[in-house]
């Protein structure tokens, strides 16, 4: 009897704790890209891709933050831009957006790969 009134405690306190996360969990998109730039890129046009980047919200009310200070990077991989768009509906909606395609203008000529990912609760 004590094993189970525990267990029924314990699924109560678990279950309780879930839908409290749920509750709170944004549901913000988080585009992660890492990036290598092409041979022979100057910092100069780096430091532009990251402005252009850092300037999108302002250009797209569905980015809300940029980060693009890259802290620790892998592999061939020298940097990383984070965009957080506001839901599912913004992420889909920059897609081919004027937004996108003025940054793309500064970006895609010098990077030469990159690695996306795109996260939400």
């Amino acid at each position: 009897m004590k094993k189970l009134l525990l267990a029924l405690v314990l699924s109560t306190g678990f279950a309780a704790t879930s839908a409290l996360a749920a509750d709170t969990a944004p549901k913000s998109i988080m585009h992660v890209v890492t990036v290598a730039w092409k041979a022979g890129t100057t910092p100069e046009q780096i430091q532009a891709a990251l402005v252009g980047a850092q300037a999108l919200p302002a250009q797209y009310k569905g980015i809300t933050h940029v980060w693009t200070k890259t802290l620790k990077a892998q592999g061939d991989r020298s940097h990383v831009i984070v965009m957080e768009f506001a839901d599912a509906d913004a992420f889909k909606a920059y897609t081919d957006s004027d937004a996108q395609k003025a940054w793309y203008k500064v970006y895609l000529p010098i990077r030469d790969h990159s690695t996306t990912f795109d996260a939400t609760n």
